[in-house]
C-alpha cells in the first residue's frame, strides 16, 4: 500500500472488475453512436429529403465543418436519447460529434489527395422557452440549458489545446495525444515521471513541459451575457454570465446582440490572488459558473424578437388582428398612453408614432435609412415629461431609461475594457448599444455636457457607434428610438427671450424627427379641469392597477402589439402619398400659399431632406398600427399635421432660429448686420421711430421683415423703447 504515498498515483483499479465496466460502457457508447449515425443518415422530412445528412454534405463541402441539429427532430426520433442528451450534454454531444464525423467520411468520399475528414461540429438549436439567468441554480450544473440575454462584452481570439503532447527534461520521454477536457478547464501536469531505466537516477519533481508544434488547437472566444431588461426586478443589479464558445462559434456576436443561447451549464475553478506574487490560488471546494456554448440564436434586425415575447399564440395573433382592424386604433392607443397624465394629445401621439417607428430600408448601394423616429420635448417643469419617459420604457418591449446628468459619453454609446483576467481590452456596449431595436429615454438631456451629447450624433442619424481606442476599430449597432426631455436654458420659458431658451447646437436639433414645445399654460378653466384630474388620480391611486377604462388598451396588450407590429409589418409609401408629399414639400420649401402673398417674400421654412424623411417615417408608423402594407394620403395628412404642430410650431414662433434648416446663413447674417448698425447709432433705452428706421434700411436694400424682427428682438430685450402705432402693431402680428 506504499504506492497511495505516490505524489504521481490519484487512483487505483486493483479493486474489484473494473475491467468488464469498462467493457460494459464500451458497448453503450457505440450503441449510441449507431443510434446518432442512424439519426443523421434517416432523419427526413415530408417532402422526403434527408434533412441532415444533406445539410452536412453541403456544409462540408463549403468549408463550414459544423451541422445544426434541432432537439425536437431528434426527439421526434428517440426520445429517451434526446432526454440523455438534456441530461448528460458533456458525454452526449462528444459521441454525437464523433457520429457525425464518420458520417461525414462516408459522404464526402473521395477526397482530393485523401486528406483526412475534419472535426464536425454539432450546433443544438430548440423552440422551447428560455430560462433566466437568476433561475440557474446548482442543480443545473451539467445539464444543456437556455437562457436569454445581451452580449455586452467579447474577447479577442485565442487558442486553446484539445490534444496536447509533454516531454520529460530529464529523460526525454514523450507522452502525446492527451485529451483536453473542452469549456475552461485546464490540465495539471504529472508532477512525476514514470519511466525507468537502469543506471539512471529517477527524475525530479515537475519535469514535463508542453510540447507545442505537436499540440491540437481549436479556437475560443470568452464572451460575457447580460440578463434581459425585462427580467430585472425593480432597483436590482443585472446579472451576467460568462459564455465559452469555441471552433465555428466564434466572432457570431458581437456587443450589444440580443441572443439565444443553448449551452451546458458549468463550473470552474476560482482563485484568489495571493499577497507574495499575485498568483491566483484556487479555493477548495467553491467553483464559479459559465456556461459552455452549443448554439446561439441571433436577433440580427433589431427589432427585439428576441424578448419576453418570443412565441406568440394564435388567438393573441387574431385578437391584433381585430384590434388593427378598428376604426378608431389611432386614437385608441394614444389614450392609452400614460392615461393617468392628463391633456398633451398630440404629444402622445406622437410617442404612439414613436413606438412603433417607421420602415428601416437597406439601399441597393448598401446604404441604410433608418425607421425609428426620435421625438424632443423642451420646455417648462412639471409638465409630466419625465413621467411619459418612464411610461414609454415600461410599455416599449425593449426600453431603457437614463438621466443626463447621470450618463456619460461611454455609457450611452460603448466603452473599452481591460479584462481584470486576461489584461486584454474588451468591449462593452452603453445604454443605445443595450436598447438596440427599442427605445432610449434620455431624461434631463440639457443637463449633458457638450461633448457627450456630441458623442449621439452618430448613432440618433446613421444608428451605429464607431469606436477606435486602444487598438480596438470596431462599429457597433444601435438601432433605437431617441426620447429626449429638457428644459429650458432659464428653467423656465421665457417668451421674451426667444431662441435664447434653448441652449442645444443645431447639429442634433436637427437630428430629432419631432420637438415639441411645453409650456405651463395659465388658463383658469384648464387648471379646474386640470386640479380635478389629480384628484381623481389621487383618490384612486389603490384601485386595481389591471382595471382598464372603456376605450383604453391594457398595458400588456399594448406591449405586445408594438412588438408583434414592428416584428409582422413594414410599410412603405403608397405612389398617392408620395405625390401629395412629394408637393406639400415643394410648396413648404418655395413658401407658397397665402403667407407668402401676405408678406411678398419668401418664407424660411423649416424643413430639410431630413425632415421630409422625418414625414415619411409618421405616416409609415401610422400604417404600421393598422398593419397596413402601405401608407396612404390620410396618414400622410396625419404625420403632416404633426409635425406642424411640433416643430413647425417650434420654429415658427422664433424658438428654433438657427437650427438646420430652420433659418438659413445668409438670413443670420442680415439679422446680425442689422443689430449692429442699431446698436451703434443708439444708446440702450433711446426712444425710436419705427417706421423712420425701417424706411432707412429699407432704401439699403435689407428685407423689411428682417429690420422688423430685429427691431421686435431688441425692444423685448429693453435695448430699445418706441411708442407702438396700431400699424406697425398690426405688420408685427
Amino acid at each position: 500500500m506504499e504506492g497511495f504515498d505516490d505524489v504521481g498515483i490519484f487512483f487505483s483499479d486493483n479493486f474489484g472488475d473494473n475491467n468488464e465496466q469498462q467493457n460494459d460502457n464500451q458497448i453503450n457508447l457505440q450503441q449510441l453512436k449507431k443510434k446518432y449515425r442512424e439519426f443523421i443518415r434517416t432523419f427526413c422530412e415530408t417532402n422526403f429529403a434527408y434533412k441532415y445528412r444533406d445539410t452536412l454534405k453541403r456544409n462540408y463541402l463549403l468549408g463550414r465543418y459544423y451541422l445544426e441539429v434541432e432537439i425536437e427532430d431528434l426527439s421526434g426520433f428517440d426520445e429517451v436519447l434526446a432526454d440523455r442528451l438534456y441530461k448528460q450534454p458533456t458525454e452526449h454531444i462528444q459521441i454525437f460529434e464523433e457520429a457525425a464525423k464518420e458520417i461525414a467520411d462516408e459522404i464526402t468520399a473521395p477526397r482530393p489527395d485523401d486528406e483526412e475528414v475534419h472535426d464536425i461540429q454539432i450546433l443544438l438549436t430548440s423552440g422551447a422557452n428560455s430560462t433566466n439567468i437568476r433561475d440557474l441554480k446548482s442543480e443545473c450544473v451539467s445539464r444543456l440549458v437556455k437562457v436569454a440575454g445581451i452580449i455586452i462584452s467579447a474577447s479577442g481570439i485565442k487558442a486553446k489545446a484539445k490534444k496536447i503532447a509533454i516531454q520529460c527534461r530529464a529523460c526525454s520521454n514523450v507522452i502525446s495525444n492527451i485529451n483536453i477536457n473542452p469549456g475552461l478547464e485546464g490540465y495539471s501536469m504529472p508532477r512525476k515521471c514514470t519511466t525507468e531505466q537502469a543506471g539512471r537516477p529517477k527524475c525530479p519533481l515537475d519535469p514535463f513541459f508542453i510540447m507545442p508544434d505537436k499540440c491540437v488547437c481549436v479556437d475560443f472566444q470568452v464572451l460575457k451575457l447580460q440578463e434581459l431588461p425585462d427580467f430585472i426586478p425593480q432597483g436590482e443589479i443585472p446579472r451576467h454570465m460568462q459564455l465559452f464558445c469555441d471552433r465555428s462559434l466564434c466572432e457570431r456576436v458581437v456587443p450589444g446582440n440580443r441572443v439565444l443561447i443553448h449551452g451546458i451549464y458549468s463550473i470552474r475553478k476560482i482563485g484568489k490572488p495571493s499577497k507574495a506574487d499575485g498568483r491566483e490560488k484556487a479555493i477548495i471546494g467553491v467553483r464559479a459558473p459559465y456556461m459552455r456554448v452549443v448554439g446561439i440564436t441571433v436577433d440580427t434586425e433589431g427589432v427585439g424578437a428576441i424578448s419576453r415575447f418570443n412565441s406568440i399564440s394564435n388567438e393573441e395573433e387574431n385578437e391584433f388582428r381585430k384590434l388593427a382592424a378598428t376604426p378608431n386604433i389611432y386614437d385608441k392607443l394614444s389614450d392609452s398612453l400614460a392615461p393617468s397624465i392628463f391633456g398633451s394629445n398630440d404629444i402622445k401621439k406622437a410617442i404612439t408614432c414613436l413606438l412603433f417607428g417607421g420602415s428601416r430600408k437597406r439601399m441597393p448601394d448598401g446604404l441604410t435609412r433608418r425607421g425609428d423616429i426620435n421625438i424632443l420635448l423642451l420646455g417648462d417643469p412639471g409638465t409630466a415629461k419625465s413621467q411619459l419617459l418612464k411610461f414609454v420604457e415600461k410599455v416599449a418591449p425593449i426600453g431603457v431609461y437614463t438621466s443626463g446628468k447621470g450618463s456619460s459619453a461611454a455609457g450611452l454609446t460603448a466603452s473599452v475594457m481591460r479584462d481584470p483576467a486576461t489584461r486584454n481590452f474588451v468591449m462593452e456596449g452603453g445604454a443605445m448599444v443595450l436598447a438596440d431595436g427599442g427605445v432610449v429615454c434620455i431624461d434631463e438631456f440639457d443637463k449633458m455636457k457638450e461633448d457627450d451629447r456630441v458623442a449621439i450624433h452618430e448613432a440618433m442619424e446613421q444608428q451605429t457607434i464607431s469606436l477606435a481606442k486602444a487598438g480596438i476599430t470596431t462599429t457597433l449597432n444601435s438601432r433605437c428610438s431617441v426620447l429626449a426631455a429638457a428644459n429650458s436654458i432659464f428653467g423656465r420659458w421665457d417668451d421674451t427671450k426667444g431662441e435664447e431658451n434653448i441652449d442645444f447646437m443645431p447639429t442634433i436639433l436637427s437630428r430629432f424627427d419631432m420637438i415639441f414645445i411645453v409650456k405651463d399654460v395659465h388658463d383658469q378653466n384648464r387648471d379646474i379641469t386640470m386640479a380635478r384630474h389629480v384628484m381623481n388620480v389621487h383618490l384612486h391611486a389603490n384601485k386595481d392597477t389591471n382595471e382598464v377604462s372603456e376605450g383604453e388598451v391594457s398595458l400588456a396588450t399594448f406591449k405586445k402589439y408594438i412588438h408583434y407590429c414592428r416584428t409582422h409589418c413594414g410599410p412603405r409609401l403608397s405612389e398617392e402619398a408620395a405625390d401629395k408629399l412629394k408637393s406639400r414639400y415643394v410648396l413648404m420649401r418655395s413658401g407658397a400659399g397665402a403667407q407668402e402673398k401676405a408678406s411678398d417674400k419668401r418664407l424660411t421654412i423649416p424643413i430639410t431632406v431630413r425632415q421630409l424623411e422625418a414625414i415619411i417615417r409618421i405616416s409609415e408608423s401610422l400604417a404600421k398600427m393598422q398593419l397596413q402594407p402601405f401608407a396612404t394620403e390620410a396618414h400622410v395628412n396625419e404625420a403632416l399635421r404633426l409635425f406642424q404642430v411640433s416643430t413647425l410650431d417650434a420654429a415658427m414662433s422664433g424658438s428654433l432660429a438657427g437650427a438646420e434648416g430652420f433659418t438659413t446663413e445668409e438670413d443670420n447674417e442680415v439679422l446680425n448686420r442689422i443689430e449692429k448698425q442699431l446698436k451703434r447709432r443708439f444708446a440702450i433705452g433711446s426712444q425710436v421711430s419705427e417706421q423712420n428706421i425701417i424706411q432707412d434700411f429699407v432704401r439699403q436694400k435689407y428685407p423689411e421683415r428682417s429690420v422688423l424682427k430685429v427691431i421686435h428682438t431688441m425692444i423685448r430685450r429693453g435695448e430699445l423703447q418706441h411708442r407702438m402705432q396700431r400699424k406697425m402693431l398690426y405688420r408685427l402680428c
